[in-house]
């Protein structure tokens, strides 16, 4: 049995008929587990840093694949050569991978749109900022969450969102990284996957390295999309970043509501400060933020009291 932090799935490392070590995945969705093994296939077929998929039972509610060893990213972050070509990875996934891509596969949804980013935002009110127990106005925290809507809506979403981008979900076999748990991927922005990998709690990047790492991926980004202005495509996709982890810290803090004050994981209550010292800071470093979302900043000024 491989241990789980986040998901009901089961993992098992197993020896098939040829001998060969492999990673048995039992799922609980069968959707999901068929959203998975499409990205699999059609991702490795491409020549992308994803585990090969070798078999699928009848009833596609398990399968097995390669078994990449036991050594996540999240145990090398100060390597910052692997950082950067994991970073130049990610871009290719979301760019390379989008090409000829089936939406209709994905799971839940095949895009982030209005009704899934809602979704992400109740996520946090419901499982997180309740569970706090602090008295909040519903109405201005929606006004907050229209305003996001919005925003988030009218940005470029022509690529593969990996949606649950973190070092936890990147193993290290031969000295490259290779992306596993991507079944939630749907189409939709690119900067979504680079705010969930720099702004991941327990990684706690320095501002420094996180700029240098999105120089990185920019750089790889502008190669492979070829915008007719590098220039103006790279201001304007920095311009939209804040909003990004933004939203990536709400939907982060949900989740560590949910598996925190309800399952009683402790991993996730650990996480809970770390995040909530992610979202003062980010107000903190981009006062645009605390006008366009005058009640989420204030909301995070009262959460200081987690820390």
């Amino acid at each position: 049995m491989i241990k789980q932090q986040g998901s009901n799935r089961v993992y098992t490392r197993e020896t098939d008929e040829t001998g060969r070590s492999v990673i048995r995945v039992q799922g609980t969705n069968r959707d999901e587990n068929r959203a998975f093994i499409y990205m699999a296939r059609h991702f490795h077929a491409l020549g992308l840093p994803v585990p090969e998929l070798y078999e699928v039972s009848e009833d596609e509610m398990s399968y097995t694949q390669e078994d990449l060893g036991d050594t996540l990213l999240f145990d090398h972050l100060d390597d910052l050569s692997l950082l950067e070509r994991t970073v130049r990875a990610l871009a290719r996934i979301q760019v390379i991978g989008a090409q000829d891509f089936d939406w209709s596969v994905c799971f839940p949804v095949p895009s982030m749109d209005g009704r899934s980013i809602r979704w992400d935002l109740n996520y946090f009110k419901y499982c997180f900022l309740k569970g706090t127990q602090l008295e909040f106005s519903e109405p201005l925290l929606e006004d907050d969450f229209d305003t996001m809507t919005a925003f988030i809506l009218a940005q470029p979403a022509d690529s593969f969102l990996y949606r649950d981008c973190q070092s936890r979900n990147v193993m290290i076999k031969d000295g490259q990284p290779y992306f596993i748990d991507f079944q939630g991927g749907r189409r939709g922005p690119t900067q979504y996957d680079v705010a969930s990998f720099l702004w991941q709690a327990k990684a706690n990047f320095a501002p420094e390295r996180r700029e240098h790492l999105i120089r990185v991926y920019l750089d790889e980004l502008v190669k492979l999309t070829t915008p007719p202005s590098p220039a103006v495509f790279r201001a304007e996709w920095l311009s939209a970043l804040p909003h990004f982890v933004l939203f990536r810290t709400l939907q982060v803090l949900g989740a560590y509501g949910y598996r925190g004050y309800f399952e009683r994981k402790p991993h996730f209550l650990e996480s809970i400060p770390l995040a909530v010292r992610n979202l003062r800071d980010l107000f903190a470093a981009h006062r645009e933020l605390c006008t366009q979302y005058p009640y989420l900043y204030a909301v995070s000024n009262d959460l200081l009291f987690l820390l």
